[in-house]
């Protein structure tokens, strides 16, 4: 049966949500309890994420009528049931540049994975490959469906709940607008996918945002520098200290550009395709060859996000050849 819910402060329990066929796992939906409550991020728009928030809550004995929600972040394992759980009296927020890619938000959903396709295509991703995802990208079939209800969160907004009093932090680098709770008085930080302990957040290209994964690391500092007690990931365990992770998550960063160094010294010219696919990635594969489509199209994201911030130190350049842009390593 699956895991039941889980109280990790006073009136603050974690609701565990199972991601089906997902490397993830699980999402850590977290509620806040009080005279009204905060449900913090949702699971995907699919029945078994559905059932076990569900039962977490009339476990907890919560009412939407009396329930807010806040979504860390856009993705449709955070966002995705976030529409169909709001009650009248609900009230939906999501950091403001989060907000804005979200669907029933404009320009349309399907103008901006229109926007994605490109960027991939200009990486060197194979154009066949990239409409085959059109139909198994979970980002894309499990998104929310569009919401007018969506309030965006800018930076230092606070939320009180449960005795809590939250600050909303911007930390941008996962997406674009993800945002972090802190509590000052109690040390509890709800990080989202911002750190994570048993894997590493995923760090993506994005149309329209410059240097995700620059962008990333100082939110990183921002945080590290924060007296966290009582860190809450929004998938998996806690395994060790704060501090300690957020180090070994900047050190893995470090180690992966370097080694986009290593391959463009060795061979210069390649697109982002093709050096992704002589990286070394932590799958349950062959080889490249064997990678699925999506699982490819995370991986070349994540290389593409380690040029951009390597362009930025000026220690790579790229040059347009039709119809992709290739790579070399600035050795002066």
């Amino acid at each position: 049966s699956a895991p039941m819910v889980t109280q990790v402060a006073p009136n603050l329990y974690r609701i565990p949500v199972p991601l089906p066929g997902n490397p993830l796992k699980n999402l850590n939906a977290y509620l806040i309890r009080g005279h009204r409550n905060l449900l913090v991020d949702t699971g995907f728009r699919q029945e078994a994420c559905r059932m076990a928030l569900k039962a977490g809550l009339a476990e907890l004995g919560v009412d939407m009528a009396d329930t807010d929600i806040f979504l860390t972040h856009l993705h449709s394992d955070h966002a995705g049931l976030a529409p169909e759980l709001l009650s009248p009296t609900s009230r939906l927020f999501i950091g403001d540049v989060d907000r804005q890619r979200l669907p029933g938000q404009t320009p349309s959903i399907d103008a901006r994975w229109g926007k994605f396709d490109q960027l991939m295509a200009a990486q060197g991703f194979p154009v066949a490959l990239l409409q085959e995802l059109t139909h198994t990208n979970p980002a894309r079939v499990l998104a929310p469906p569009p919401c007018d209800r969506y309030e965006g969160m800018f930076d230092g907004n606070t939320f009180d709940y449960g005795g809590y009093h939250f600050q909303a932090l911007d930390t941008p680098g996962h997406t674009p607008g993800q945002m972090v709770l802190w509590e000052a008085t109690h040390g509890i930080l709800l990080l989202g996918d911002h750190v994570l302990f048993d894997i590493t957040p995923n760090i993506t290209a994005w149309p329209g945002y410059d240097n995700p994964l620059g962008g990333y690391l100082r939110s990183l500092e921002r945080v590290r520098a924060l007296p966290v007690k009582l860190p809450l990931p929004a998938h998996r365990t806690v395994q060790k200290g704060f501090i300690q992770r957020v180090d070994e998550i900047m050190a893995h960063h470090q180690r992966r550009c370097q080694e986009a160094l290593t391959v463009l010294a060795r061979e210069p010219g390649l697109n982002a395709y093709e050096l992704t696919a002589q990286m070394t990635w932590q799958i349950r594969c062959k080889g490249w060859d064997d990678f699925p489509v999506p699982q490819k199209w995370f991986a070349v994201g994540e290389a593409v996000a380690h040029l951009e911030y390597l362009m930025d130190l000026g220690k790579v350049r790229r040059t347009w050849v039709e119809p992709c842009w290739r790579y070399e390593a600035v050795t002066e």
